[in-house]
């Protein structure tokens, strides 16, 4: 099975990974490789506690999007 995975950065440098298709399944790391081993034992886990993922989602795409400052 395949899964997409979004992967971004924190202002303090942490990785933090999740995937859309399996509700709540995301970690964090310092680095790249550590967060991709992360992520692969976290979605073993996730995949035994949810019997049926969405895996009927389709990625499509990631767009940013500006947003006026909270004042």
């Amino acid at each position: 099975m395949t899964f997409t995975m979004i992967i971004q950065q924190d202002a303090d440098g942490w990785f933090l990974g999740s995937f859309p298709a399996l509700h709540g399944c995301r970690t964090q790391a310092k680095s790249l490789p550590e967060l991709y081993e992360r992520l692969k034992e976290v979605a073993l886990l996730c995949l035994e506690e949810q019997k049926h993922p969405d895996v009927e989602l389709r990625f499509i795409g990631v767009q940013n999007i500006d947003l006026p400052a909270h004042a």
